[in-house]
């Protein structure tokens, strides 16, 4: 009756112990949320390409007088003890999908990350008239670069290299801190691709931007 007993207790403490394995490697293996990185780039993207948005003909006027966001919940040591005669696949399928269901969402409502939003918004206004021209274009890479210095005064080839610099500061914070108020500094490579493909799906008809190979094309 004793063996019994001790092999049952046996049993579920092997149980709880392979348990604990199962849910520290489904902790770690978390995966990068995708779709919900889609929808963050989008709404940050629109909001960022829309403030700097003109009036009729305004790009053409600017330019021509340029000089000025799970823990996993892990479950009761009593409802593991429960599956002490259970197979361990029943515990897995309990656990993943709470796993799953915190990877849903990507926080973006941190102050830095306002900070940020705020600074490229207000820039804008500014870099348009250069797409516009085709002076400056989207890069492969979720930043932007010189495409062309044609027509620029010596003055604005000035002020374009220190928009550039300055809006890339911004977007490579900005996906490094989105990383980070998620808790996971090694999203920032997926954050960053997946901002790039929605800027330059955003951009407007005749802006420039960059293909895979490198080289560029108008859209």
């Amino acid at each position: 009756m004793n063996i019994n007993k001790n092999h049952s207790l046996q049993q579920m403490l092997s149980v709880i112990l392979i348990s604990f394995t199962v849910i520290s490697c489904v902790t770690i293996n978390i995966y990068f949320p995708a779709a919900a990185a889609e929808k963050v780039a989008e709404q940050i993207v629109n909001d960022v390409l829309q403030s700097g948005e003109p009036d009729a003909n305004e790009d053409k006027k600017v330019i021509e007088n340029e000089n000025n966001q799970s823990q996993l919940n892990s479950s009761p040591i009593e409802q593991i003890a429960q599956f002490s005669s259970h197979s361990l696949s029943t515990l897995v399928d309990f656990i993943i999908p709470v796993a799953e269901a915190g990877q849903a969402n990507i926080s973006i409502d941190s102050p830095k990350i306002r900070s940020i939003r705020k600074s490229m918004e207000k820039r804008q206004s500014k870099l348009r008239p250069y797409y516009a021209s085709g002076a400056v274009g989207f890069t492969n890479n979720g930043l932007i670069a010189s495409v062309s210095n044609k027509g620029l005064s010596v003055k604005q080839k000035s002020t374009v290299k220190k928009l550039i610099r300055s809006e890339n500061k911004d977007r490579q914070s900005l996906y490094a801190e989105i990383a980070n108020a998620n808790g996971h500094p090694e999203w920032k490579a997926d954050i960053q691709k997946t901002f790039s493909k929605t800027w330059i799906n955003k951009i407007s008809s005749g802006w420039m931007y960059q293909v895979p190979s490198g080289q560029w094309k108008r859209k």
